[in-house]
């Protein structure tokens, strides 16, 4: 247009605005508010520049809307109303309350102060942020304007103080806002509840369910669950229970959440004939049982570990409440807390029952065997996968790979890592750079190995069995002993591996490179037709 003598007016650089307004992309509204500013010369209108700054403000780009701003000025444009409050958004989002209380004061000095709306917007800005100090400090800007909180106001700082355990600050806005006679939401009643009770204020927590009641609201299903929560946290179960059993008259449909504290109590009191009276009651209401207590027991091992799950689990056998899902969360949280023997006992009792294991009881039941050192078990549970026609989990993966490099099983290893890299999303960095190192070693050059190798320990993956295997699988196939030796030696003498480790891969090495050699001549025989012969003489091919 411009080479044509039509340069484009301040209405088409609008429209190229706006649209990357609306896509929020802040960069390209710039680069075009550039181009428009200072290569063709054109100035924007107050209307514009507001636009610009309030899309840059918004895409986390301030410095540029601050400097758009100085450009607003250097043009000798009065700021309106909405100029100042999109300065003042992006300054509140920033979390710069002291420049942002500066440009509130020039709105005061040279137009008007900001409404409700706009204060409330301040407030909605500034809690999903976390910045509850500067929310403060912009009420008390609020009321040093006179201006009235509306309920929004008062809903969004409430809610923001108590979610990060400020509860007490905002139980005080609470009641200043009952004694304004404003009509309190029960979300608000609901969030003082919650944190109420986390913070271990149950008595606290109940004046506000009587107080809700007393206001004409019906308490909600939540309101009930945290309560339920509270008192089993202060050892009163029995109180918890009736609490529930109100639920129940009150049409509520309770759900797992309020059984769950319950449950706890009576697990942790050993008082396994309410539990059980319990669950059936479960039953009753069209609970399901056997999926609730799969959360259950993952809430147990997570807050009082395996043993008294296990306790647990073992009075839940003899009445038939039993799952291959709750096994498989005993099974992990016994492998985590290192009771190995304990977690694959498990595993055969699953056999030996009428459950049949799914792919997570084999998964877990690699992590096992493979620390036990059982490698061989840990590839048939590989394999029960396979047939399952399931994917291993990448820890599955990484475990069973290492534990095969570990007793020289390379190619198996090479495997099972170009596997996963094929199944999974998003595979280990350390099977992609094994990927890579084996795929340098085409070069038969050290030196271009050892670079990819400084590489990967920068971006923070580490120098593991799994790589130094990739570097003799790689070698042994397309490069020399030779190099591989100067790779190990140049490991060893930075220190990343130990001296002994550097003999085992030596070994490791020379093993693989004869096992290659002698598949290399066994396919010589098969192609030139003498296997047969040298069979016929007693000769062995490979070891037994």
């Amino acid at each position: 247009m411009d080479a044509h003598g039509k340069p484009p007016s301040e209405k088409q650089f609008e429209i190229l605005i706006r649209m990357h307004c609306d896509a929020g992309r802040g960069l390209r509204v710039y680069y075009v508010y550039d181009k428009m500013r200072n290569k063709f010369g054109v100035k924007p209108r107050v209307f514009l520049y507001n636009r610009i700054m309030d899309a840059l403000a918004k895409t986390g780009h301030l410095d540029l809307a601050l400097s758009v701003y100085s450009d607003f000025k250097e043009d000798g444009l009065v700021e309106e109303s909405v100029t100042f409050m999109v300065l003042i958004k992006g300054l509140c989002k920033a979390g710069k309350i002291d420049e942002m209380l500066e440009v509130l004061g020039r709105m005061r000095e040279k137009l008007c102060k900001p409404d409700v709306f706009a204060y409330t917007a301040l407030v909605r800005i500034m809690v999903p942020e976390g910045n509850l100090d500067g929310c403060l400090r912009v009420w008390e800007e609020m009321k040093r304007d006179r201006v009235e909180p509306d309920v929004m106001a008062y809903g969004t700082i409430i809610g923001g103080l108590a979610k990060v355990g400020r509860v007490l600050e905002g139980y005080e806005l609470f009641k200043e806002m009952k004694s304004k006679g404003h009509l309190i939401d029960r979300a608000i009643y609901g969030t003082l509840v919650e944190s109420f009770v986390a913070a271990n204020k149950v008595g606290l927590a109940f004046d506000l369910l009587k107080d809700l009641v007393s206001s004409g609201y019906r308490a909600d299903l939540g309101i009930y669950n945290n309560l339920i929560e509270g008192l089993c946290n202060l050892n009163k179960v029995e109180k918890a229970y009736k609490l529930f059993q109100v639920t129940i008259q009150e049409g509520l449909e309770p759900d797992f959440l309020s059984v769950k504290p319950i449950l706890s109590a009576y697990a942790e009191a050993k008082r396994m004939e309410e539990f059980f009276k319990l669950l059936e009651k479960m039953g009753k209401l069209g609970f399901s049982v056997i999926d609730d207590l799969s959360k259950f027991f993952s809430h147990l091992v997570e807050k009082k570990g395996p043993v008294m799950a296990l306790e647990v689990f073992t009075h839940l056998k003899e009445k038939s409440y039993v799952s291959v899902e709750i096994y498989n969360i005993l099974m992990d949280s016994l492998r985590l807390s290192g009771d190995v023997e304990k977690a694959l006992s498990l595993v055969d009792e699953i056999k030996g029952s009428d459950l049949k294991p799914d792919s997570s009881t084999f998964n877990i039941a690699i992590l096992c065997l493979v620390d036990r050192g059982e490698i061989k078990g840990a590839c048939e549970c590989h394999n029960k996968i396979i047939e399952m026609s399931c994917i291993p989990s990448v820890a599955a993966y990484c475990c069973l790979a290492k534990g095969l490099c570990e007793i020289g099983e390379i190619d198996e290893a090479m495997m099972l890592v170009r596997d996963c890299l094929g199944n999974v999303t998003n595979g280990p960095m350390e099977f992609k750079y094994c990927l890579t190192i084996i795929h340098i070693c085409k070069a038969n050059d050290a030196e271009k190995v050892i670079d990819v190798l400084n590489e990967m320990m920068q971006q923070g993956c580490p120098l593991g069995s799994v790589v130094c295997s990739a570097i003799i699988s790689g070698m042994c196939k397309y490069g020399t002993i030779e190099e591989a030796r100067n790779v190990f030696s140049n490991l060893r003498e930075r220190k990343l591996l130990t001296e002994s480790d550097t003999i085992v891969y030596d070994e490791f090495l020379i093993d693989h490179m004869k096992k290659k050699t002698a598949d290399l001549v066994i396919s010589g025989l098969k192609f030139f037709g003498l296997e047969s012969k040298l069979k016929s003489k007693g000769c062995k091919l490979l070891p037994d």
